[in-house]
């Protein structure tokens, strides 16, 4: 992946200097490196632990360079969120999902930040750090993400629909949002013509997820959005929302 990425712009990035554009140069950086400039003070067996992870998953590398961190003392995601580099922005991520002494309702205020940073890869970050928490307890994460839905920024609005996807990508399922998704009715119904389109694809994501385990429970719901949604907004939802089932 790295090789067609210039080698200066790749020096920046392992040095944290700058942020990746794409997913590319976020699946290029090397996470030794760049911990060795962010935290220098990192003893040489701590960052031979992240270059023996190299052939991990890009999750699992996450999850570690937020473990090495707070091993080393340097724990606080608040020492990080601010940093120019996503990737270590997306390891206070993992700061705060992986605290063990906070809860859900701590962990999502404290994620707040990240899930509305202004790059695109911090805000996947945000919900993919909290997903064993929500996988856990999604019924509590739906009461708490409600209010989000109504938030004025979209990224915040996304985290709560995103945040419970059933499905969702590099994550855990939610298995009681599989079976059962009208728990999530409140929530969906509260975006259904959401303005925004980061915000639809979002939705009509959670819903195609659904209708893989229950298909015709999206056919009702998505029949009963066209008499009751006239919005552009909706019906973007809905051609999402069933693309798995025509």
């Amino acid at each position: 992946m790295s090789a067609t990425i210039p080698a200066e712009r790749l020096r920046t990035l392992n040095t944290g200097s700058v942020a990746t554009t794409h997913l590319a140069e976020c699946l290029a950086v090397d996470f030794a490196a760049l911990l060795s400039v962010v935290a220098p003070a990192l003893e040489p067996e701590v960052l031979q632990l992240m270059r023996d992870a190299s052939n991990k998953g890009i999750t699992q590398r996450m999850a570690l360079a937020a473990t090495l961190l707070r091993e080393a003392g340097l724990g606080d995601p608040a020492q990080w969120h601010t940093h120019a580099s996503d990737t270590v922005r997306g390891w206070a991520c993992y700061l705060i999902g992986s605290d063990r002494t906070a809860t859900l309702a701590a962990k999502l205020q404290a994620m707040r930040p990240l899930a509305d940073d202004p790059h695109f890869g911090v805000r996947e970050w945000a919900w993919l750090a909290l997903r064993t928490d929500v996988v856990a307890a999604p019924l509590q994460a739906l009461e708490i993400l409600q209010p989000w839905t109504q938030d004025a920024s979209p990224s915040l609005r996304r985290f709560a629909c995103e945040a419970l996807r059933p499905r969702g990508v590099w994550a855990t399922h939610i298995a009681l949002f599989k079976q059962h998704p009208e728990h999530a009715l409140p929530l969906l119904e509260a975006l259904a013509d959401d303005p925004e389109r980061y915000v639809q694809d979002s939705v009509g994501n959670w819903l195609n997820d659904a209708g893989k385990t229950r298909p015709l429970w999206l056919q009702e719901l998505c029949a009963r959005w066209q008499h009751e949604h006239d919005s552009g907004a909706n019906a973007y939802i809905r051609k999402r929302a069933l693309r798995s089932l025509r």
